[in-house]
């Protein structure tokens, strides 16, 4: 259980000006994507969204694997 409290301390919250610097889409390609089940749905903090950053790696890098075949 420890480790995994480490592990979820470490891993960073972004938001969604994050998410689309990062990777160059709008961010009303992702909401379509949440909708769509596509795409990590986010972490409600009141009325913020945020998501892990590991997780938004993890979804590019499949849709790089995914592209490449």
């Amino acid at each position: 259980m420890i480790s995994e409290n480490a592990s979820l301390l470490s891993d960073q919250l972004v938001d969604m000006k994050f998410i689309t610097t990062y990777t160059g889409l709008t961010d009303k390609w992702f909401y379509k994507l949440i909708q769509d089940g596509l795409f990590p749905k986010p972490l409600k903090l009141g009325r913020s969204s945020r998501w892990f950053k590991s997780e938004v790696e993890q979804w590019l890098k499949q849709q790089i694997t995914q592209s490449r075949g």
